[in-house]
């Protein structure tokens, strides 16, 4: 692939940031179609993997998503320029609403445009659980761990690091059991191979 220029990057994320609205969750979808769809900058493995470790940090998750990625891209550079351009918008609107907010915060038009914004939120965020599900949930224990995972979090209020360190090292055991059960698997379709060339020697000698 070839490196995108710093230009590129800037104003990739510069629209991301721009167009989105919920919080860190809500640009993940927006994310994923500027960096995996559109421009194939890393792949949807990559882009999960990126979601779990910046969510196992501190920071806004927009902010180490921009981070993570732009270094993905370009290094430092790219990690520097994504990051402003993902901020930029936020920062700069923010600062207009601080210095005019007590004329327009309670703006019956801008809160009706908000109550329509938020559920149009929603269906973006879960658009991207849906499609990064699909390619996350390869098998049996990835749909174990989604589930004990989801109902932990739901019910008990456990740490997201926590929860992600828990199914590294869910995933870490399981592989490694997999991997003695497939050799043990081995073993004994080799013992089995190995006892029937036996006996059938034994008839031809007997015949």
């Amino acid at each position: 692939m070839k490196q995108p220029s710093l230009y590129k990057i800037f104003f990739t994320f510069l629209k991301i940031g721009a167009f989105t609205f919920g919080g860190g969750y809500a640009m993940l979808p927006i994310i994923r179609e500027a960096v995996v769809t559109k421009e194939h900058w890393v792949t949807d493995d990559g882009f999960i993997d990126m979601i779990g470790i910046t969510q196992s940090v501190p920071g806004a998750l927009a902010v180490n998503s921009a981070i993570f990625l732009g270094y993905q891209i370009a290094g430092v550079p790219g990690a520097l320029i994504a990051t402003l351009g993902a901020v930029l918008p936020s920062f700069l609107i923010i600062l207009a609403i601080a210095t005019f907010f007590t004329e327009f915060a309670g703006h019956h038009m801008v809160i009706k445009a908000f109550n329509g914004i938020r559920p149009a939120v929603v269906a973006l965020i879960l658009y991207a659980v849906l499609k990064l599900g699909k390619k996350a949930i390869k098998d049996r224990f990835g749909l174990v761990v989604t589930g004990l995972a989801l109902l932990l979090n739901i019910f008990m209020k456990i740490n997201p690091v926590l929860l992600l360190c828990s199914a590294a090292i869910a995933g870490l055991l399981y592989g490694k059991l997999s991997t003695h059960a497939n050799a043990c698997a081995c073993a004994r379709v080799h013992a089995h191979t190995q006892e029937s060339a036996s006996s059938i020697e034994e008839q031809d000698k007997q015949s």
